[in-house]
């Protein structure tokens, strides 16, 4: 039974990964913010998981809100993923400075402190996974995501770099990035939008949670034991 710690965790690929993280009969933490305690409640009372209310976007917090999931999991994370995020669709000469910082603070910074604050036991330990969510738009950008595709990009570099320098410490740093995805971000987009990307996809649909999940399972897997610093595109072949 592996301790792992996921954060953004109670909806969409989060909640995916939570459920495929228990079935495997792992002991799971995750981290949310806005998500209703009744949505909550229930995940923990299918899976077995417990959940903790951490603004990721707060550097304290952030730091506080590992720190407690840690002891949550008796002080040993063998599984990390970084899965908080959040999206928001606008013009470039639209953006103001909040939306600027907070699109960083929730994608990209979060995992630093996060990962930051895990990452010492498994130091110690000398082994652990890390595994983060990106987005086919870091690798191939997006018009009227800037912010967004900047902050998923900045996960790619993160993940190849924190590879190399984790790797002699037997931590293995991977990346999955999603393509559209059937979760409650993605829906804002609007059925005409969805219809086009689908049309841009080779598979022609789009993707479901579970499937994103599974990759994130590979890596944290033995199977993947000598694989590190690599991105997998869950994305139907959209960013080939």
């Amino acid at each position: 039974m592996r301790n792992v710690l996921i954060t953004g965790g109670s909806r969409g690929i989060g909640a995916a990964c939570v459920r495929a993280f228990c079935e495997m009969g792992d002991r799971v933490v995750f981290l949310y913010r806005s998500c209703p305690e009744q949505e909550v409640r229930r995940l923990e009372s299918e899976t077995g998981a417990l959940g903790l209310r951490v603004d990721l976007s707060e550097p304290a917090e952030a730091v506080a809100g590992a720190e407690e999931a840690v002891r949550m999991l008796d002080g040993r994370t063998d599984v990390l993923v970084n899965n908080a995020g959040i999206s928001q669709i606008r013009l470039f000469d639209e953006l103001t400075d909040a939306d600027w910082r907070r699109m960083m603070a929730v994608n990209l910074d979060s995992a630093f402190y996060v990962t930051r604050t895990v990452a010492k036991a498994m130091i110690r330990r000398q082994s652990g996974r890390i595994v983060n969510i990106g987005s086919m738009w870091g690798k191939c950008g997006a018009s009227c995501e800037v912010h967004y595709s900047t902050a998923k990009a900045g996960l790619r570099g993160f993940t190849m770099a924190l590879a190399k320098e984790l790797g002699p410490s037997g931590i293995t740093v991977n990346c999955v990035e999603p393509g559209v995805i059937a979760t409650g971000m993605n829906a804002e987009l609007g059925e005409e939008t969805l219809r086009e990307l689908c049309g841009q996809t080779p598979l022609c649909r789009i993707g479901k949670p579970e499937e994103v999940a599974a990759a994130v399972l590979f890596f944290a897997s033995d199977a993947a034991g000598f694989i590190t610093g690599q991105m997998l595109g869950v994305d139907g072949g959209f960013a080939i």
